[in-house]
């Protein structure tokens, strides 16, 4: 579910017949619930609007969605050996770094 940039990750409890739901690209923790798929985004929409009035009342930003840029470190030798294959396969270290990451997470 996606609603103003913001990404929830949904889970249904069988016990309680309800769907729990979790803003996951924000570093606050921002839950929502509802016992239909139609209450359940209600409820996110109304948990991310409540998120963004209490930040502007309390002037504080949001925690914004992720920008795609990363930091990485990593082992010297790993950082030689990524750079040779990139520069082998004709691409970025950036590419390379992206698509293996991207083998791994599919």
């Amino acid at each position: 579910m996606q609603y103003k940039g913001y990404t929830a990750s949904v889970q249904y409890d069988d016990r309680d017949q309800v769907f729990h739901g979790h803003l996951s690209d924000t570093y606050d923790d921002i839950f929502f619930e509802g016992s239909s798929v139609k209450e359940l985004e209600a409820s996110f929409h109304e948990a991310v609007d409540d998120y963004l009035a209490y930040c502007a009342e309390n002037d504080r930003e949001p925690t914004k969605t992720f920008s795609g840029r990363l930091n990485l470190r990593m082992d010297v030798e790993l950082h030689r050996r990524a750079h040779a294959a990139a520069q082998r396969g004709g691409v970025s270290l950036n590419k390379l770094i992206t698509d293996a990451l991207s083998k791994v997470l599919d």
